[in-house]
């Protein structure tokens, strides 16, 4: 992993306290490390560094693997929308075009409370809640 951006360097080399880390900060990471690397990558490398946070602080149960993904999902997702519409641009222009992902309620789209707070949600990634079936009949939910 090449970190090209003096603070993506230092939050891989586990240089950032947690203190310092706030939400903003997280979805900037994962912003430079999307811009240099795929998906899978990013996972790896931001996970590793966000866990190594967490245990550093001696708060290891706060890191959340379903959010870290769930998170660098979406991000990616946007930036990828913004190149196909040739809007491709720096963080600035990333963050005043997404301002809703600076909200941590942004997941609340596809995960309810219950399914986040698990301990399984914790340690591995959980896909999103399907919707409710739609009755064949009526094309209603649970009908």
């Amino acid at each position: 992993m090449r970190p090209d951006h003096a603070g993506l360097g230092r939050f891989v080399r586990g240089e950032i306290p947690a203190a310092q880390f706030p939400h903003r900060e997280h979805v900037r990471m994962a912003y430079e490390m999307l811009r240099r690397h795929d998906f899978a990558e990013t996972v790896l490398h931001y996970s590793r560094a966000l866990r190594a946070m967490t245990a550093r602080a001696g708060k290891p149960e706060a890191f959340h693997q379903t959010v870290t993904i769930a998170f660098l999902s979406v991000i990616a997702e946007r930036m990828e929308s913004r190149r196909v519409d040739g809007d491709a641009d720096d963080f600035a222009g990333f963050t005043r075009a997404n301002p809703d992902l600076f909200g941590k309620s942004v997941l609340s789209r596809w995960y309810g409370p219950e399914r986040l707070a698990s301990a399984a949600a914790r340690r591995t990634f959980l896909l999103p809640e399907a919707p409710p079936a739609k009755s064949p009949q009526s094309g209603q939910p649970g009908e």
